[in-house]
């Protein structure tokens, strides 16, 4: 699974980015002395509201009636009702059928395990790959699927001269990846053959797969046999070995993958990239991780 690897002697694909705009700067709870929350003056100001509505819900111990919230926030009760009624629409804000009291929403905690998960996975990680790293002696990533990208959120280094790095925040999309075509594999064939038709699957390489049907052979051939291979498809020189990993409900949450230049890789190490996977899929909580048959 490779991507925007620092390689002087190879060109790397077009980059993949999204335009975004400089992010303000963020304040905690920015609360006066009377513990009434002052809003920030931004362009989408109905954001902050909902933001000091949620707060104040928090600090009112999950449950307050509109008075308490206008008064805390400083909100008018219309104003504070209008976006407490979107917030109920959503499921982030619930309310009692007698009392008529705001309560948080059950899909606050829905977030939070998902983010939860994340935020477990770099954490547990870096000792995992670091023990990968020092046994085949090539870069080790960490990465997440985003819609139809993976995202690199963890890098352990190489010590080599010449050597494959993913910048950490990079993106890649996911039919030029040995996790992208793991993570289409787990979602099933139809899901394979939506994301060739929402992307196109445009070629990066003259290895790039670029037709649905091969695209669908590989990610199957990926799960059955718990790894998928990038044969130079996302850069040329470029080789890499992917596993998935999961958490306590087996489901897949993350990708692990070894990068080097393709002279390098070698397929011995696709049993530590699987142990490696095991490991960190054991630290999730995944007691029974998939057993691929030989």
């Amino acid at each position: 699974m490779c991507w925007w690897s620092r390689r002087a002697r190879s060109p790397a694909p077009r980059r993949h980015r999204r335009a975004t705009a400089p992010a303000p700067a963020l304040q905690s709870h920015l609360l006066s002395p009377n513990g009434v929350q002052a809003l920030t003056k931004t362009a989408i100001q109905v954001i902050d509201r909902a933001a000091a509505l949620l707060d104040a819900l928090a600090r009112a111990g999950g449950d307050a009636s509109l008075k308490i919230l206008s008064a805390d926030t400083g909100l008018h009760p219309s104003t504070a009702s209008r976006i407490l009624t979107s917030l109920l629409a959503h499921g982030f804000v619930e309310r009692g059928e007698g009392s008529g009291r705001y309560r948080l929403g059950v899909r606050l905690l829905q977030l939070s395990a998902r983010v939860g998960r994340q935020l477990d996975v770099r954490r547990e990680a870096p000792p995992i790959m670091e023990w990968l790293r020092d046994e085949v002696g090539e870069t080790v990533n960490l990465s997440l699927r985003d819609r139809d990208e993976v995202v690199y959120v963890e890098r352990v280094s190489s010590s080599q001269m010449v050597r494959v790095e993913q910048v950490v925040g990079s993106r890649a999309p996911l039919h030029v990846t040995a996790v992208g075509k793991l993570f289409l594999g787990e979602a099933g064939n139809a899901e394979v053959r939506s994301y060739a038709l929402r992307t196109g699957l445009p070629r990066y390489t003259k290895h790039t797969i670029v037709s649905a049907e091969a695209l669908g052979k590989a990610a199957a051939a990926g799960i059955a046999q718990g790894f998928a291979f990038d044969d130079e498809e996302a850069e040329l020189g470029v080789g890499c070995i992917g596993v998935l990993v999961r958490n306590a409900d087996g489901q897949a949450v993350a990708g692990l993958s070894v990068s080097a230049p393709r002279a390098r890789r070698q397929d011995a190490w696709v049993p530590l990239v699987q142990e490696a996977g095991r490991r960190l899929s054991a630290r999730l909580g995944c007691l029974d991780p998939p057993v691929v048959e030989d």
